[in-house]
């Protein structure tokens, strides 16, 4: 039988948890811009509001680890981890911002691609959300980190197709400038998760 002389600290999987729920959100939003007749301020302006308070979970993480004497797992990867988790939530709030400054939504229509990868994003969401209560007792891991890889190849492969229908010349210079500045954030959100899941898998190996 294994003994651990790490104690069960809830406060550092609760703030995993809140992080991994706010991308959820994040991504629920970019959902939205697909609306017809959405208001795409407000999506950018709620992208923001999350991001803030995403933000603030980051600061009450790093809080906690400098006053907590005997962490639960490494300090090294609980910040990494915290940091990688608001990373997701930067590119997220980018893309927002990006498609409501550019004016990019008074198209007739984005992409499908650009779709595509955002309906990725929220299926890597998802999973990440449900996987953050599970590292408490580091069981049914592996099937997490095994899918949100395998999204990000999916996502791999309709960034590289959105880059096609960029350059096809169906639209005009200034647009695929900025629907490629919209693409590279959608495509670094999609290996931030990965990020994410590549640290999760390196504390389940350590602490196994």
């Amino acid at each position: 039988m294994k003994f651990s002389f790490r104690p069960v600290e809830g406060a550092f999987y609760e703030l995993f948890t809140k992080a991994a729920h706010n991308l959820v959100k994040g991504t629920e939003l970019l959902n939205e811009l697909a609306l017809p007749g959405v208001d795409v301020q407000s999506v950018s302006d709620r992208l923001t509001d999350v991001e803030h308070d995403s933000d603030q979970i980051t600061h009450e993480l790093y809080k906690k680890i400098n006053s907590t004497f005997i962490t639960p797992f490494d300090r090294e990867d609980i910040y990494s981890l915290g940091s990688q988790l608001d990373d997701v939530m930067d590119h997220l709030e980018a893309v927002g911002n990006l498609l409501y400054l550019y004016g990019l939504t008074e198209l007739p229509s984005l992409p499908r691609e650009m779709h595509e990868l955002v309906n990725v994003l929220d299926q890597q969401a998802k999973i990440t959300a449900e996987a953050m209560p599970k590292l408490r007792a580091m069981k049914g891991l592996d099937e997490y980190w095994i899918e949100i890889n395998r999204l990000e190849n999916e996502g791999d492969r309709a960034y590289r197709m959105l880059l096609v229908r960029l350059f096809s010349g169906e639209y005009d210079a200034l647009t695929v400038l900025k629907m490629k500045e919209v693409a590279d954030e959608l495509e670094a959100a999609c290996d931030a998760f990965e990020h994410v899941a590549n640290t999760v898998e390196t504390i389940a190996v350590k602490e196994s």
